[in-house]
């Protein structure tokens, strides 16, 4: 699942919401395991269609996806396309208008943001014929569907200048190497968040910090995403497990059994609100996305500091990271301005004006946890939030897995999510 799963239809937040650039400088001064048997591997995985077979991307097997004759990018030098309206489908939440806003301006069009709440919602709008021009916050596990349905074109570099800007891991990624159809989006990881005033515990001297929340005098305070893959992957991690895309159904039985062991333990909840429960001490342990947490200070209770709220993860990198991507429909009437729209937000200025709204580091070169400290988009109690390059060469990333695996998963995850 996606970080913005779950959050309401229309993008709402509580009432005058602030970015976190303004908030800051506003408060300076103030059954199927056990069947399965043996270890389960595939190469392929089943199109959006369930026809063609697509290669599974992995750092240690990367892929170059082809173009094919009918799906080839537009040509270069073309002018940006006259009295248009840019069509872009996001996720709810995920850009900042002010941004969209100034894209129009500088390009002398309108532009449109079309919401979706799940993948499959998207991908199941795309299918019946629904046409926009870009295609924001796209999933790495659903990348080859796109690419092999054709429901996304390939890339003119020529359009795309600020790629440069970008990490160098990002310049050429595994999962689409050579960027041809893909430019990097959001990037975060995945750790534990705590209130350092009411729990003892600090996961950054713990033995072993992924087991934090199984702890019994915490009853009733700990709270995992509500997230199959997140979730399974955290009791493989608990486990000492970290192969995040394991096919391996025993790995996995352990992790289902370490998770109804923590429903016992601690009657934990199973939600997306790490944003808003921990700064609000409604839950005091929970299992968080690094872009939710980047948010705390908009929801703290008047009077309390957001130094109260922690974020952990590994130091060394080795933990779940994961980021999104920016893509072009096949079917784009404007494919100039969508183009020139990806290249707008590879932009230092304009990638931090979105990260202020969205709270969701982007990969430039340039941004660092310090300068978002320095721009006031951070509190410096949260730089554990910001995303370092180290962490998608160290890091471990849950990527598409071959259908009967994700089955095991899935399964695994209704016992624990139905038991509570």
């Amino acid at each position: 699942m996606h970080p913005r799963e779950g959050w309401p239809a229309d993008g709402s937040r509580p009432p005058g919401w602030p970015t976190r650039r303004s908030f800051l400088r506003g408060t300076a001064a103030a059954g199927l395991l056990a069947g399965a048997g043996g270890t389960l591997l595939s190469a392929c995985a089943s199109d959006l269609a369930g026809n063609v077979s697509v290669p599974l991307p992995r750092p240690s097997h990367p892929v170059a996806w082809p173009t094919f004759k009918d799906n080839q990018p537009i040509a270069s030098g073309l002018p940006p396309e006259r009295n248009a309206t840019l069509q872009i489908f996001n996720w709810v939440a995920y850009v900042n208008q002010a941004c969209v806003n100034s894209f129009a301006k500088q390009y002398n069009c309108k532009a449109q943001v079309t919401t979706f709440n799940t993948m499959d919602e998207a991908l199941a709008k795309l299918r019946s014929g629904l046409s926009f021009d870009v295609f924001m916050g796209v999933t790495v596990d659903v990348l080859g569907q796109l690419i092999e349905s054709k429901l996304i074109q390939p890339l003119n570099h020529s359009y795309l200048p600020n790629i440069t800007q970008e990490w160098p891991d990002f310049q050429d990624p595994f999962y689409d190497q050579g960027w041809r159809y893909t430019v990097p989006y959001t990037i975060y990881t995945t750790g534990i968040s705590w209130r350092k005033d009411l729990v003892h515990e600090n996961p950054y001297t713990m033995k072993n910090p992924w087991a934090m929340p199984w702890q019994a005098k915490y009853k009733g305070k700990v709270a995992i995403l509500d997230d199959y893959r997140e979730g399974i992957s955290l009791g493989l991690m608990k486990n000492g497990i970290f192969n995040l895309n394991t096919t391996d159904y025993r790995q996995i039985s352990l992790s289902r059994q370490s998770l109804q062991d923590l429903s016992s333990l601690v009657n934990v909840h199973i939600d997306n609100n790490d944003y808003s429960e921990v700064p609000d001490g409604q839950i005091w342990i929970h299992h968080a996305w690094s872009g939710d947490m980047a948010a705390a200070a908009s929801y703290m209770p008047k009077g309390v500091p957001v130094d109260v709220v922690g974020y952990w993860f590994p130091t060394d990198g080795k933990g779940p990271v994961a980021n999104d991507t920016l893509t072009i429909l096949r079917s784009a009437s404007n494919p100039v301005l969508a183009h020139l729209f990806l290249n707008y937000f590879m932009d230092l200025n304009n990638a931090l004006e979105n990260i202020s709204y969205n709270g969701y580091m982007q990969p430039l070169n340039a941004i660092t946890p310090q300068l978002l400290v320095k721009e006031q988009i951070l509190p410096p109690s949260l730089m554990s939030t910001a995303v370092l390059p180290s962490y998608f060469r160290r890091g471990v990333a849950e990527l598409q897995l071959p259908v009967d695996a994700d089955a095991l998963w899935q399964q695994a995850w209704l016992v624990v999510s139905n038991g509570i």
